[in-house]
């Protein structure tokens, strides 16, 4: 599988906070969603990935080409959706266009034009009198109208309505009919990776815990209820991190196939969504 990104070994250390060996691809072509808690190193990776922060170590490569060597060409191909607002303020979506437009040479006004016309955008309007949800389709317009390869999104549907959330969902998805592109997506709604990612990659303290296709975690990954007398030190080591009450348990398990082996009919396993997922890793992690 051809990769859009490939990080290797990727460290940055900071006075309080590091983040270490990160090791992953994004592959083409498809949406990968990254995952992780407030202060898990997602926004950091995002910064290298971007160049605006130098690694302490290790390499990365973007669409098959080094920053040392190629970083106005690959940032040519790179668009960008933040949470953030990153334009100015006080310009109109037209006078913001005007200037984005000449940073780009593959700029393609009349693809501008038609993402207008979808999005309904108020070119006349000053960015800061935009809603959250429009400011957002605005910066998509902008990250798609100079062709680029790979769109990078941190958290681009927090505080948005629901409704507001599908629409900018679907155009995600529509996006990725053209085979050639692909979506790095951070977000922690997990539920909305749940509908349009293929991959997950899961951060927690600076470290990345999984990385994998999503249909493996939903075929792979059970949630197993059962009584405590179940559990003994050697049950107990088949879990990622077990939670326990007067009840019973509730545990997460990499390998459901295994655990039904193990305990038959005497538990119930569910399946595990992304939100429980990361809430198990991170009990068993911090434990």
């Amino acid at each position: 599988m051809e990769a859009a990104v490939t990080f290797q070994g990727v460290s940055k250390k900071f006075k309080d906070f590091a983040v270490e060996d990160l090791t992953f691809t994004i592959p083409k072509g498809y949406v990968t969603g990254f995952i992780g808690a407030n202060g898990a190193g997602k926004s950091t990776t995002i910064k290298l990935l971007l160049q605006l922060i130098d690694q302490d170590q290790g390499t990365i490569q973007v669409l098959d080409m080094d920053y040392s060597k190629h970083e106005l060409d690959i940032k040519e191909r790179i668009g960008f959706v933040f949470d953030e607002n990153v334009f100015y303020e006080d310009l109109t979506v037209q006078q913001m266009k005007r200037f984005i437009a000449k940073s780009y040479k593959q700029w393609d006004e009349a693809l501008f034009q038609e993402y207008v016309i979808k999005f309904n955008l108020p070119l006349k309007r000053k960015i800061k009198k935009l809603s959250k949800g429009m400011k957002m389709k605005t910066a998509l317009a902008f990250a798609l109208s100079h062709h680029a390869d790979l769109l990078i999104m941190d958290e681009p549907t927090s505080g948005l309505d629901p409704v507001m959330r599908r629409d900018l969902l679907d155009m995600f998805q529509e996006i990725m009919q053209d085979e050639e592109k692909t979506i790095f997506f951070s977000t922690h709604i997990t539920t909305d990776l749940e509908r349009i990612a293929d991959f997950i990659l899961f951060m927690d303290e600076g470290k990345l815990l999984l990385d994998c296709p999503l249909h493996e975690i939903n075929e792979q990954y059970g949630l197993v209820k059962g009584a405590n007398e179940l559990l003994d030190n050697d049950t107990k080591k088949e879990f990622v991190s077990i939670r326990q009450s007067k009840l019973g348990f509730e545990a997460l398990t990499k390998d459901v196939e295994r655990a039904k082996e193990l305990f038959g009919d005497e538990v119930i396993i569910e399946n595990v969504g992304l939100e429980e997922m990361m809430y198990f890793f991170k009990k068993g992690v911090s434990a």
